[in-house]
Order: structure tokens, then C-alpha cells, then sequence
């Protein structure tokens, strides 16, 4: 189901859609949506801020990054489109979380199974590093979405940004807890946070993270759930 589907998170979806916040992701992402990749010249690119997008009473909740340029910024989809995608959701299709692992486009079928996709920042970012000022500029649209997702009880946050700015918007821990592969957490009044390595081709294909380790976060995620 996607959020257009489920009442409030329609308005939440639109609100992110038509952002326009900081001029610096603005003009990045519609330049990439502009000039293209060679390989996807006749794509009509999304070039827009991306939603989350899932099951809506799902348990468990995975806070990516930011779109990809090319990947969720072409497809408008999270994780829709690149490798990255290819790693994280033929991963939820070997742990029970999707139904298939292929995510080509917005309309290739794929679904979600208690689960819900989104991102610390909605936009492509240069180099794929949003500004701290941008982090927070976007992060009160994780607040509402988290708020709105009221019967999450697992949240996997893939990559150290992911983790730190789910502690801001879940916590604070003090001391705070540090990132590690499969680190766990239990947050301020209910849930678990799990760590993971971000699905990037710089940690796939350089063996830091492996698919047996991907699995890995994804099946305590399912243990936990029960």
C-alpha cells in the first residue's frame, strides 16, 4: 500500500513532494533529473523530493539516507532503481518483508509486508552528503511520518547518518549509543533501534557488507517482531 492509500500520510506525501526548503538540493536534483545518465536517456525523471512509501501499519520501520540521484531520484521510489535497491530489498524478499526482490520502477508491483521505506533526507544530495542544515530542515518530516506510523516497534537504520538522526528524533540516549553493524538499542519508552551498514556499492563491493550480514539485521528484526 502506498501512502496516497492511507489517509494523513497523503497529506504528509504531498507536503514532501512539493518541497522546495533548501536551494541546494532543489537545484542538484533537478539538474540530475536535467542532464540524465546516458544509460536511462529516456527515463522521465522524478527530480523530485521522494516520500516513503510501504505497508502503513507496518512494525517495522528502515531509514535510509537520501534518494540516490539516479535511483529513487529517477524512479521516485526509495531504494527503487540502483544497486542499493537491489541489495536492500532482495534482502526483505529473503526475510519474509517483500515480495519480490526486484525494484525497477514505481509500478513493477513489488509490495511491502510489514514494513515501511523512507530517508533522513528527501532529496538527492551532491555526493550523496546532505549539509547538517538540511538533515534538520528535513528531519520534521521523519518526526510527523514516525508519529504517523504508530505500530512500529523495530526501526533499522541503514548507514551512521541514518542511526544518528533516528536517535535525535527518537531519543536522546545519553551516553549515545555508537553505530556498529547489527548494534542494538532499546529507545526511550518503547521500540529497538538495529544498525546496519548502508547497502552502498561502497560497502557491497568492497566486502564490508555481504549479503549473509544484510540478512542478518533484517531476521532479529523479524525475531523481535515475534
Amino acid at each position: 500500500m502506498h501512502e496516497r492509500d492511507t489517509g494523513p500520510l497523503s497529506v504528509l506525501e504531498r507536503e514532501i513532494v512539493s518541497c522546495r526548503l533548501c536551494p541546494r538540493l532543489v537545484a542538484w536534483r533537478e539538474q540530475v533529473a536535467r542532464e540524465k545518465r546516458a544509460a536511462f536517456a529516456d527515463w522521465d525523471y522524478w527530480g523530485r523530493p521522494v516520500p516513503g512509501f510501504g505497508d502503513p501499519r507496518a512494525r517495522l520501520l528502515i531509514v535510509g539516507l537520501a534518494p540516490a540521484a539516479h535511483g529513487a531520484n529517477r524512479t521516485g521510489r526509495m531504494f527503487t532503481g540502483d544497486r542499493s535497491g537491489t541489495w536492500l530489498f532482495g534482502s526483505l524478499f529473503r526475510t519474509g518483508f517483500a515480495n519480490s526482490p526486484v525494484s525497477e520502477s514505481r509500478d513493477d508491483g513489488l509490495e511491502l509486508h510489514d514494513a515501511w521505506i523512507t530517508a533522513s533526507v528527501r532529496c538527492a544530495p551532491p555526493a550523496n552528503k546532505p549539509t547538517p542544515t538540511e538533515r534538520d530542515t528535513c528531519r520534521p518530516y521523519l518526526e510527523r511520518e514516525i508519529t504517523l506510523l504508530d505500530a512500529w516497534e523495530v526501526v533499522v537504520a541503514l548507514g551512521r547518518f541514518a542511526w544518528d538522526v533516528v536517535l535525535r528524533v527518537l531519543g536522546p540516549l545519553r551516553p549515545k549509543p555508537a553505530f556498529a553493524h547489527l548494534a542494538e538499542v532499546r529507545l526511550p519508552g518503547a521500540g529497538t533501534l538495529l544498525g546496519s551498514f548502508h547497502p552502498s556499492q561502497q560497502n557491497t563491493f568492497t566486502g564490508r557488507l555481504t549479503e549473509p550480514m544484510l540478512d542478518a539485521v533484517f531476521s532479529r528484526a523479524r525475531d523481535l517482531l515475534g
